[in-house]
């Protein structure tokens, strides 16, 4: 039988917090191992409890959702744990840097329980939580606030059809879709975004996008 995943819940509204844990607990394979009123006791539980995933409000006090997700999950970090984010607002304005902190997906926490146990499954699979209308929403609200990086583009280690593959990734396209475009089989697509994510040290689609717009392959 198959280890359930093991979820930390962080937020600093008891009844939050509790009701998310209640719901979470109650599938067969899912797993509470511990809860946190705030980012920093998030980050302390997640290195001594080693949970598969958190599921991490993002305004708190002490230390707030977005800290917590680069400690946890930045770049740099040798044991990344996956973040689920979750926000009181639609495309919220600290959504998008927790994205950029290295969380994989977000959630309103008014969504229904089902959405709530689906994007801790997917998330947990290490697939992101952004379906293609989603990130063009979020990119398209948040694209003025992506600078170009300083660093230097590793975009020339791809090759041209791997450029095309990604510029339609940042449009938001769906594999379906981005066969479509290149007229190439949805397994082709699947071959082309792997290759992508590796040669640029990605995670995940989420950051694929916040690279491609950043190093303006996007606009």
């Amino acid at each position: 039988m198959t280890a359930p995943v093991r979820v930390l819940v962080c937020d600093d509204q008891p009844l939050i917090r509790t009701g998310f844990a209640t719901i979470i607990d109650a599938q067969p394979d899912l797993e509470v191992v511990g809860e946190a009123e705030n980012g920093r006791i998030a980050v302390d539980l997640a290195l001594d409890l080693k949970p598969d995933m958190v599921v991490m409000d993002v305004r708190m006090p002490v230390l707030d959702g977005i800290e917590a997700t680069r400690r946890l999950a930045g770049a740099g970090v040798d044991d990344p744990i996956k973040v689920l984010v979750v926000t009181t607002f639609n495309m919220d304005t600290y959504v998008y840097e927790a994205l950029r902190a290295g969380a994989s997906g977000f959630l309103l926490k008014d969504a229904p329980p089902s959405q709530l146990l689906h994007g801790i499954r997917t998330v947990s699979t290490g697939a992101a939580l952004l379906d293609p209308e989603v990130t063009r929403q979020l990119v398209g609200r948040y694209a003025a606030r992506i600078r170009p990086s300083e660093d230097q583009p590793q975009d020339s280690a791809l090759t041209p059809r791997e450029l095309d593959v990604l510029r339609l990734i940042a449009d938001g396209r769906s594999n379906s879709e981005i066969a479509a475009t290149l007229v190439i089989s949805q397994e082709t697509v699947k071959t082309y975004v792997s290759r992508i994510l590796t040669k640029l040290d990605l995670r995940d689609r989420v950051q694929a996008v916040v690279y491609a717009y950043r190093n303006g392959l996007a606009t």
